[in-house]
């Protein structure tokens, strides 16, 4: 029985080849980031209001204007086709269903128009600007065009992390067929078959939102590499200036920073330290978050990822200053075990944990949960280099 998302994580690890896994699940170096984003929750306590009418909850909010049913979006998260033959179609089906926002990764399976068409549902289209400013327009008109609702600028990818998982898999993009490839897939029959069969419809063997037509996994690879590099706010200006609906910027691990992107006139940012993907031993994105909502004071809407697994994370966060929490790796994990259901699955336990959560902290409605909902901090122990193995 799959009752939380790490019963969802330690099923996909099962159902993965070890090298798809350690893509998914894996951070950078020795993955200090990795294991204190979720553990600096675990640190902070909660203070109950007993006394409240919590009878009829309302777990509602807005984001960008926009109405959702929790304070809950799926944030962009590239590989999904390693998860599931129709990777980001069913994320966006299933976003729709749960009445929340999708964040559709650069890194995907298919064009972005095609994942725009895919469900009613909002959608955020996350950028990694192209050096070449004609192409960056271009790519922001297609987003436009398709009906995405916001865009989402990611800021801290100047180079790949140092992904040693990766590298002792000899995994890498475009992805080479070898003895230990076709071992793993031998001894994962049904995850081998989901992804040879490939998605349905245009751009079933393409790699990239940005593809309008399918690409091989050499230009694949291309495209990938052509995503790393230093962003600065002379190119967030540029998109400011091009993109007229709401824009974020996600990747903020700094106030000083934030308060820079609010003067370049951004609507939302997203601290976040790419799920301690990129640079190790940064700072728990949780323990970021109250500096960085301090210094955007109202100016803009705040967001956070990064270690997100229980609903009382979610409501940590909120009383700590988020407006709302992004999520990528426990949907990943409901796609890779149940498809389109599972990724359904895993939002209704959200759900319920945070709804649980507000009736017991004496909470009935997103807009109760303040700074005094946060306890004391529990002292820090120390990580294990076997996290999450």
């Amino acid at each position: 029985m799959l009752l939380n998302v790490d019963d969802y994580r330690r099923a996909a690890r099962r159902r993965l080849p070890r090298s798809v896994y350690d893509v998914m699940a894996g951070g950078a170096g020795d993955e200090v980031t990795l294991h204190e984003n979720e553990q600096a929750f675990r640190r902070i306590t909660l203070r109950p209001r007993p006394l409240a009418d919590v009878a009829i909850r309302d777990l509602g909010t807005t984001v960008l204007g926009r109405r959702i049913s929790m304070p809950l979006l799926l944030g962009p998260a590239g590989y999904a086709r390693m998860a599931h033959r129709e990777a980001e179609l069913a994320v966006a089906r299933a976003a729709a269903r749960a009445g929340t926002v999708y964040g559709v990764s650069t890194i995907t399976s298919f064009p972005l128009e095609d994942i725009a068409a895919a469900s009613t549902g909002p959608k955020w289209f996350q950028l990694y600007p192209p050096a070449d400013r004609d192409a960056c327009a271009a790519l922001v008109r297609r987003a436009d065009a398709a009906g995405y609702a916001a865009l989402c600028v990611t800021i801290d990818g100047a180079l790949a992390g140092l992904r040693e998982r990766d590298q002792r898999n000899r995994l890498g993009i475009p992805f080479r067929i070898t003895p230990r490839r076709v071992l793993e897939s031998a001894t994962h029959p049904r995850w081998t078959a989901s992804f040879v069969r490939g998605g349905a419809g245009r751009g079933e063997q393409g790699f990239g939102a940005v593809a309008s037509r399918p690409r091989s996994m050499r230009d694949a690879g291309a495209a990938i590499a052509a995503t790393a590099r230093a962003i600065t706010p002379g190119e967030i200006r540029f998109i400011r200036e091009i993109w007229t609906g709401p824009l974020v910027v996600k990747g903020v691990q700094r106030e000083d920073e934030a308060d820079l992107l609010c003067q370049l006139g951004i609507d939302g940012v997203v601290v976040s330290n790419h799920g301690g993907r990129q640079l190790d031993t940064v700072a728990a994105t949780i323990d970021i978050l109250p500096a960085v909502a301090e210094a955007i004071a109202g100016r803009a809407e705040v967001f956070v990822d990064g270690g997100i697994r229980r609903g009382t994370d979610v409501v940590k966060a909120l009383a700590l200053g988020a407006r709302a929490v992004l999520v990528g790796r426990p949907y990943l994990y409901g796609l890779t075990v149940h498809g389109e259901s599972g990724v359904t699955q895993v939002l209704e336990i959200f759900r319920h944990e945070i709804d649980q959560t507000m009736a017991l902290l004496g909470c009935p409605d997103v807009a109760s949960i303040g700074r005094d909902c946060a306890g004391p901090v529990r002292s820090p122990t120390a990580p294990s280099r076997s996290w999450r193995s």
